[in-house]
């Protein structure tokens, strides 16, 4: 079982297609420490890293985040509401991820028509609404050839929670929202819409919180390659390995009757609200408690080592899944670790 688990996560579309990754990664190599110039000459220091879910640039006492998401184009088709909905959403998440709280968006909406961006249109402002982060500018045209859209979004962090900080003995914690449904076409666990604005801004607050009080500092947003692909990517950017207990990752009850929903596709999902963090163990059981509070599923499903594997267990068994020595996922790594 656990083998054909491993098979079909390393030929997913959602962890596949963070090897397109690699063509920035190539670029912008050994770039990521160069200082650039801003108006009137002057240096701006630029982010140490590339590769977390925002780009952190020093700003006095904290940092200051930039993020931009792009829609999968099917889903915007599909389902235009929900996918304007999400664009805003996923920055926010991606905000919150490192530690941070989100101050803005912007857009970048093309549609064939008036008619084609309504419904977009209607997704992003119940998303900005819902979770209090206005709108302020962006750029949208209806007359295009085809239908596209992309958010930024900026925000600040007083402490962060980095792809950069897992180390070998940490604990592995995935959070999750588990109080929703599956999207009917699109491996998406929608834990967002129809929820009450103030326990959705709340159950986010967790994130900052936690750095803040110096109980994370390592972890990221569980993306669209899902909880697989998401470590993966931490992984990566940490030079470090695990072991992922996949029977320990929080997931919904009878998921195998829910929409066909197998084990395989459910650690591939984006799951709306959902972080994988990697903390060190003497504070693992205060970051279990936090989301708890909140009534948010949470468990330590597996620990970090310095293989550089990405093992998967289950049923006794163990199956290595991806080695990120012999063969890069996104191409963003840990000085040392390339």
């Amino acid at each position: 079982m656990l083998a054909g688990i491993a098979a079909e996560l390393r030929g997913a579309l959602g962890i596949l297609a963070k090897r397109d990754v690699q063509i920035p990664a190539r670029h912008l190599s050994g770039k990521a420490g160069a200082a650039g110039t801003g108006g009137a000459g002057h240096a701006v220091e630029r982010p140490a890293a590339l590769g977390d879910d925002c780009a952190a640039i020093p700003d006095g006492d904290g940092y200051l985040l930039l993020a931009a998401e792009g829609i999968w184009p099917a889903f915007l088709e599909g389902d235009p509401r929900f996918a304007g909905y999400s664009a805003v959403m996923v920055n926010i998440s991606d905000i919150y991820a490192m530690g941070g709280r989100p101050i803005a968006v912007v857009d970048v909406v093309w549609g064939t028509s008036a008619g084609a961006l309504e419904p977009v249109w209607e997704g992003m402002v119940a998303a900005s609404r819902a979770y209090g982060v206005p709108i302020v500018g962006g750029h949208t045209s209806a007359r295009s050839p085809y239908n596209a859209l992309a958010v930024a979004i900026a925000g600040r962090a007083r402490r962060l929670i980095t792809s950069f900080a897992a180390r070998p003995g940490d604990v592995l914690i995935a959070a999750i929202d588990l109080r929703g449904t599956m999207h009917a076409e699109h491996p998406f666990w929608n834990a967002s819409t129809g929820v009450d604005p103030a326990r959705l801004r709340g159950d986010l607050e967790i994130l900052p919180a936690l750095a803040e009080a110096g109980l994370c500092d390592a972890g990221k947003d569980i993306s669209m390659g899902g909880v697989a692909g998401t470590l993966l990517m931490l992984l990566e950017t940490s030079g470090a390995g695990a072991v992922l207990d996949l029977e320990a990752v929080p997931r919904p009850r009878g998921m195998r009757d829910l929409c066909g929903l197998s084990l395989a596709r459910w650690l591939l999902a984006f799951p709306s609200y959902g972080f994988l963090l990697s903390v060190r163990p003497e504070a693992a059981g205060e970051v279990l408690a936090a989301f708890a509070r909140r009534g948010i599923a949470s468990a330590a499903v597996g620990a970090v080592d310095g293989s550089r594997r990405l093992t998967l267990q289950a049923g006794g068994e163990r199956q290595t899944l991806w080695d990120l020595a012999a063969e890069p996922l996104t191409g963003f790594a840990a000085e040392g670790a390339r």
